[in-house]
């Protein structure tokens, strides 16, 4: 009986988690080459779904953009792929042929704790610009 309540409870617990975990759509635009939303506020657990709602879009996490010890990702050009993120803290990514033109965007799980070394990452151009201008956004939420 107690392994029949155990394994009971084990199921339970698998299905809770699975059924709070929320997925966020974000939409891949030619229009102003962009993210739509370029910040995203998730949990750990949640998902990120990356839809093209234009052709010849990618998204790819930017390397010193992610925690320490996450897993890099990538979306396939023209392709939807939803994103799990287990690793708390903040994910810089990039569509690479419009990284130039600043289509970058921002996932934050719980908490931005590796801002400071995401801040440090070379850039140049729109990116740069854009990146300046999410970092403000986000700045000037925090602790909502």
């Amino acid at each position: 009986m107690l392994k029949f309540v155990g394994g009971a409870l084990a199921l339970f617990m698998a299905t809770t988690l699975s059924a709070t975990a929320a997925t966020v759509d974000v939409k891949m635009l030619s229009s102003g080459y962009s993210f739509e939303p370029a910040i995203v506020h998730i949990h750990s657990g949640d998902s990120v779904h990356f839809i093209p709602a234009d052709k010849g879009h990618n998204a790819q996490s930017i390397a010193g953009m992610i925690p320490d010890g996450a897993q890099a990702f990538s979306v396939p050009f023209s392709q939807e792929k939803t994103i799990q993120f287990t690793k708390s803290g903040l994910y810089g990514y990039k569509c690479l042929p419009h990284f130039a033109l600043g289509m970058v965007g921002l996932i934050v799980v719980d908490n931005a704790n590796n801002e400071a070394q995401a801040r440090k990452v070379p850039l140049f151009g729109g990116a740069k610009r854009r990146f300046t201008q999410l970092f403000n956004q986000l700045d000037g939420n925090a602790g909502k």
